[in-house]
């Protein structure tokens, strides 16, 4: 009863916030507005990703409290959520953000976890129940790779109306169901939290979507994402449920690889805007936005079905 009312309050606070951050970007001109590269044709409000975080940290608060997990999120998703609005911002006024103070920041806020003691630590279940613990430096590297890498992955896919408020929705659901197949309470009301938030945000962003979560939004629920699963799927895996949060997360990372390959292959710069990924493709042959949606998220679902099953199986 817990997980669904810490659900639905999240859920409910998005629909307080968004109308409210939709009418003060529309007035101050906060918006995303059409280019060539992008798919919509008129200007979108861009302050989403404020109200996904200010949503997601009150239900935090009410029903986790304050633990190492949720100051945690706290403190690098105001980080994210900043640089992310100062990118947005520049976007609103046709103008591009400088790459490398972001690449800084999300080196900066990868790092924040390994300060609260939040990494991966190593594979357990060896033969007799043993634990292999990484050395410093892997556990370290893998870490920071791990929540850099994501914090990007689903900021790369949110290019079509619902595509990463959806994903992360299903992403985070998984990731709550298999903290409470490990038993993992606090960190499954995380996961849930946070996929409340992406569902009430879900309701507004889908086609034709009427608010941008924007660069503040995608980095902190990828931020949120690779912290929980560090904290949940990650912690105590074997080396095959390693695979469990690699498959939760599954479409935004095959979506990144697939793209930089295509970067290199066209020899573009990997952080260069284009339209590589698998929407641009999908929709190159043929298919609208919602077709298109739909198909990606029953990839991602098949992604999820098959780390619970996996986690399942070797239990």
């Amino acid at each position: 009863m817990r997980f669904l009312a810490a659900s639905l309050i999240s859920f409910a606070l998005m629909f307080a916030f968004v109308p409210l951050f939709r009418k003060v970007a529309l007035r101050i001109g906060f918006v995303d507005r059409p280019n060539t590269r992008k798919i919509h044709r008129k200007p979108i409000p861009l302050m989403g990703g404020a109200a996904i975080y200010i949503a997601t940290i009150v239900s935090l608060l009410a029903f986790v409290g304050v633990t190492k997990m949720s100051l945690c999120i706290i403190t690098g998703g105001i980080i994210l959520v900043v640089v992310g609005m100062v990118d947005d911002y520049a976007k609103s006024k046709g103008e591009d953000f400088p790459v490398m103070p972001r690449v800084i920041a999300y080196l900066v806020v990868a790092t924040l976890p390994l300060w609260f003691g939040i990494r991966i630590d190593g594979v357990s279940n060896l033969g007799e129940g043993g634990m292999l613990l990484f050395p410093d430096w892997l556990s370290w590297s893998s870490t920071i790779i791990w929540v850099f890498a994501l914090i990007n992955m689903i900021n790369f896919i949110d290019g079509v109306d619902g595509l990463a408020s959806g994903i992360s929705t299903l992403s985070a659901f998984t990731l709550f169901l298999t903290a409470l197949i490990k038993g993992q309470s606090d960190t499954a009301l995380l996961a849930v939290i946070l996929g409340g938030s992406c569902i009430g945000f879900l309701v507004f962003n889908f086609h034709p979507a009427r608010i941008f979560m924007g660069d503040a939004g995608a980095t902190f629920i990828g931020y949120s994402l690779a912290v929980i699963a560090v904290g949940g799927a990650f912690k105590s895996a074997t080396f095959l449920t390693m695979i469990v949060p690699l498959l939760a997360l599954g479409m935004p990372i095959m979506d990144t690889v697939i793209v930089m390959l295509r970067r290199l292959m066209t020899g573009k710069g990997l952080h260069q805007a284009d339209k590589l990924h698998s929407h641009h493709l999908l929709m190159r042959w043929g298919l609208n936005q919602i077709q298109t949606v739909s198909f990606l998220y029953l990839i991602a679902a098949v992604f999820c079905l098959l780390s619970i099953l996996l986690l399942i199986w070797t239990g």
